[in-house]
């Protein structure tokens, strides 16, 4: 056959081409019924914190205590709280703030372990030994005393309380990054690009870390939930933001105080909150770990 021939042969060939990579992850994750919903309530959570109080404003600055400790009512379908807030606005601004600062902390966290990771797995040697002795004597101390301990030194406002968070969720990432480098950097494109006069920065930013960007993402989600987990520990144990600022955890805590007289309003909802947030982050969490399988998006 001609090239003329040849050429028109490619141009009648109807034959369609397979989805692309990028559909093909889109589509395991839908198969996921779990992910889905997940990522729905997520969805339904930032629509409640961030426009419910466009729908449902309150004041949430001054106090009132003339409507302290009312039931869920007209006027108050969530009821109010001691100091006469009403307990669904709290419950916004309260979301807004551990959202924001979880979203931030972890996102934070995982940008800097996923980088120290990759710079201690690829580099190996003396610089792997020593920054992963930094990482195993920090994970030798428990989390919730070192948040403790720092959050009673400083009075935290939201970018210092998530900087606080973010300074003990990095150490899980960084784990988990230095051993995907690990494996990644005696790839034979590393070796080539070694041979081709690449330095150890371009082989960490332009082969390393795109490689294990999925390894990232997948872990990005279960960091996000574990800071806002961090963030109600604080609150819970009065280590919040100062008044009049809230979050779930300290509307959480402020809640004990009061279910031996019957305000279960002040405790269930955000108690609830915290439950479905996080598994909502772990159920996405879920979807993507599968959706970046190779194996699972084979046609």
């Amino acid at each position: 056959m001609t090239p003329t021939a040849l050429d028109a042969a490619a141009r009648t060939d109807t034959t369609p081409a397979g989805p692309g990579p990028a559909r093909r992850t889109l589509a395991v994750f839908a198969r996921n019924k779990l992910a889905l919903t997940g990522a729905l309530v997520l969805v339904a959570l930032c629509a409640f914190c961030f426009l419910g109080p466009l729908v449902h404003p309150t004041d949430q600055i001054h106090t009132d205590l003339a409507q302290a400790g009312r039931a869920p009512g007209a006027g108050h379908p969530l009821g109010t709280t001691d100091l006469g807030y009403d307990e669904l606005g709290r419950m916004m601004y309260g979301g807004r703030t551990s959202l924001e600062v979880g979203l931030a902390a972890g996102l934070l966290a995982t940008l800097f372990g996923t980088v120290y990771g990759a710079v201690a797995g690829y580099f190996g040697g003396w610089a792997d030994a020593v920054m992963m002795r930094v990482t195993d004597a920090a994970l030798a101390i428990p989390a919730l005393f070192l948040l403790v301990v720092v959050a009673a030194i400083v009075t935290p406002g939201k970018p210092l309380l998530i900087l606080i968070v973010a300074s003990v969720a990095w150490l899980s990432p960084a784990r988990l990054v230095r051993g995907e480098a690990l494996a990644l950097r005696s790839r034979d494109y590393i070796h080539a690009m070694r041979l081709m006069g690449g330095g150890g920065g371009r082989a960490v930013f332009r082969h390393i870390l795109p490689n294990a960007l999925g390894t990232v993402i997948v872990n990005a989600t279960f960091q996000v939930a574990d800071a806002i987990l961090y963030v109600a520990y604080l609150s819970f144990l009065g280590l919040s933001l100062p008044p009049p600022a809230a979050d779930w955890g300290s509307l959480l805590s402020a809640g004990l105080t009061y279910t031996q007289v019957g305000h279960w309003w002040l405790i269930f909802p955000p108690g609830l909150a915290i439950v479905l947030t996080v598994a909502a982050f772990h159920c996405v969490g879920d979807g993507l770990r599968d959706a970046f399988d190779v194996r699972l998006k084979k046609p």
